[in-house]
Formats: structure tokens, sequence, C-alpha cells
């Protein structure tokens, strides 16, 4: 559909546009001075509406922090359905997004409201980098380290929770996963240490992997035993086909472009798995990989994990897993 939409006239200030599938827009007001524009927002994943307003947050400001950029304002995205979704409810999901926001130490100027027939909430977000320093899909090169923020399977949980299937440990620890905040990219974007990355979100490892080494004209090889998942639970859940259909369709999009190698079925399917608010996937030098790990460590990242590399463009499948 995006390509049936005209060209825009092309900008000299835009640094960072939809061409590349980057996480976000990049504008350059000046020659140390860029603005990052972002705007993200979903349907209930969770229960508890203080821990959906957190997750979704968390996953808006996200977006910010994979392009290098700081947060530095946000206005709420609401829609609700009145008559099912009372005031108190309301207020827990906006409370949760305000706690988030604050978190970031970015400031909520304000947001607008709609009828809805079902709740969805986000924010719009603007976040400042200075031009030199931006993260993007266009800048991976072969022997960057591919370096993982959070483990995956979120998708997987969220929906064995809404089936009832989920246990109430694996439930808290994928709410604490999906709600905690992306921060690193911001300081090794700032450092100079990372030039590429993107955050893992609804297409999956391999679909945001795939657009990255497609702006960046290369190839990756994964090393699947190096995956980090959130729980051995997860394993149980796809046995009992406890799959959610985003995860499902990411796998018939990139099924062409991959060579799976002897990756065990369970694997590929958390390899595509539709994430919500997922980790940073950072494209490390190998000179700099000591001086992020110690970002993460820092930032408490979830996961700081080296997956796999950056490699030339190949004749055969785009990645091999």
């Amino acid at each position: 559909m995006l390509r049936r939409l005209p060209t825009p006239d092309k900008d000299p200030r835009l640094l960072v546009g939809a061409a590349t599938f980057d996480d976000a827009g990049v504008y350059r007001l000046r020659s140390d001075l860029a603005l990052v524009q972002t705007v993200d927002f979903f349907t209930p994943i969770v229960d508890d509406p203080y821990a959906y307003g957190q997750i979704a947050a968390a996953n808006s400001l996200s977006d910010c922090y994979a392009m290098g950029g700081r947060p530095l304002t946000a206005m709420n995205i609401m829609g609700v359905p009145p008559d099912r979704v009372g005031p108190d409810v309301i207020a827990q999901i906006l409370k949760g997004g305000a706690d988030k926001v604050k978190e970031a130490r970015c400031a909520l100027v304000g947001g607008h409201t709609i009828k809805n027939p079902e709740p969805i909430y986000g924010l719009s977000v603007t976040g400042t980098v200075h031009p030199k320093r931006v993260m993007s899909n266009a800048a991976a090169r072969p022997g960057d380290l591919l370096v993982l923020t959070k483990p995956l399977g979120t998708g997987i949980a969220t929906t064995g929770i809404k089936r009832g299937l989920a246990s109430p440990e694996l439930e808290r620890k994928v709410i604490k996963l999906m709600a905690t905040l992306n921060t690193p990219g911001a300081e090794v974007a700032e450092k100079g240490l990372v030039k590429a990355g993107t955050d893992v979100t609804g297409f999956g490892l391999l679909g945001h992997l795939d657009s990255l080494c497609r702006a960046s004209g290369v190839d990756a090889d994964i090393d699947a035993a190096q995956i980090p998942v959130i729980d051995t639970e997860i394993f149980k859940l796809i046995n009992g086909d406890c799959v959610p259909g985003g995860t499902k369709a990411n796998m018939e999009a990139v099924d062409r472009d991959v060579g799976w190698g002897n990756t065990d079925d369970h694997y590929r399917t958390i390899l595509a798995d539709a994430q919500t608010s997922g980790g940073l996937l950072l494209c490390v030098p190998p000179k700099n990989l000591d001086a992020v790990m110690a970002i993460l460590k820092k930032h408490r990242a979830p996961a700081r994990k080296v997956i796999g590399q950056i490699v030339r463009l190949k004749k055969r499948a785009r990645r091999a897993v």
C-alpha cells in the first residue's frame, strides 16, 4: 500500500525518513541538533490497566532510543469505548503511561482522545539526537556483532496470558520485561559506539533484521543457540500451539529470505515472534563490544547477548540461522 503513495519531495534536512523502514524519523535543525519523531499505539495485551499503560508508553519511547535519541516530549494517544471502559480504568492507563514517561525524563505535554470500539493507547514522542550520532537501519557494516538487549517470546507469552495458559510467574516476568525502557540506545549512540540498530517489535527479530539488512545492503548470520528466551515455559506454550497470528504471519513473510539450516521449529517460531516493547538489536563493531556491554550492564538491560554477526551480501538467502 505504501508504494501507492506519492513520493515526497526530497528535503536535505530529513536525515532518516520512511524509505529505510527505520523506527523513527530524524530531521536536522542545525549542524549539531536533530529531532527524532515517532508515534505508536496498540490495544491492551494484559488485563491490568496500569501495566498496559506502562507497556504501551515504553514501546512508544523505544523507537526514539532505537535511533540513538533521547525523548524530550510525549503526547498521549487514546481511544476508548466509553460504554465499556470507565473513568477509573482510563485513569490507571494514563497513570501507567505518565509514570513511564517520567522515568524516561521526558515531558508529557498533552494528547488526544477519541471514542473507539476497543481501547487503544500509546504516545507520540519527540526526541533529540546529534546528526552525526544517529543509529539507523542503513549503517550496518560487515563484521558488526549483533547484540540483543531483551530476551524473546513476549508475543507467545501474552497469547498464553490471554488464553489463561501462562503461569502467574511468567505473566509477572513478561510484564516487567515489556515495561523496561531501552535507555541504553541513547548512550551507546552518543558515545559513537554504535551506528546501526533497531528495536525488536511487531515484525519479530527476523523481520526487523531483514529491514536493517536491506537498508544497509548486507546479510546477517544468527546463532540460534545464543538467542535468549524469556523462560522455558515459552517452549511449552509453542508445543500447545499458543502462537499469535502475527508471529505466524512473520514466519511466512521471512521464510523465503532465511537459510534456516538445522534450526528447530521452536527457535524458528521464537525468531519470528511478534514482540511488544522488545529490546534493541545493536550492530556493534568488535572493538566497541566491551564498552557497549558495560553500558548495557549499567542500565541493567535484561539481556546482553551476542547472537550473530553482519556479513557481506550473499547470493543465497538473506540470513543464515
